[in-house]
């Protein structure tokens, strides 16, 4: 099993930045994807961004130049460094962990509301 534990979420007005955490712990495989996504109300979760245990990155269009991911693989974390965040940012964020066909683990989720 793997645990997945958010922190950074908060309310920011548009142009402000935040940064969300999360660290995994348990049965984590040394090759794994790591990101976040997205759910606003009435709308389908979606991806963020992820980068692999390899280092390869994708971002969705409507945050690139303005959100980085980044990560700590010997302590298991991922980072999102979220700037210039627009009112259309607001969701709850939510970490994913996928091993591959061994399993896909996700967070809680973390709030994130951007005021105009």
């Amino acid at each position: 099993q793997v645990q997945l534990v958010e922190s950074g979420g908060g309310l920011v007005q548009a142009g402000g930045s935040l940064r969300l955490s999360c660290a995994a712990s348990g049965s984590i495989f040394s090759f794994n994807t790591m990101g976040w996504y997205r759910q606003a109300p009435g709308k389908q979760r979606e991806l963020v961004a992820r980068v692999s245990s390899g280092g390869n990155l994708v971002y969705t269009d409507s945050v690139k130049g303005r959100f980085t991911i980044s990560r700590d693989s010997p302590k298991n974390t991922v980072f999102l460094q979220m700037d210039s965040l627009k009112p259309e940012d607001t969701a709850v964020y939510y970490c994913h962990l996928s091993r591959g066909s061994w399993g896909d683990y996700w967070g809680q989720g973390t709030q994130v509301t951007v005021s105009s």
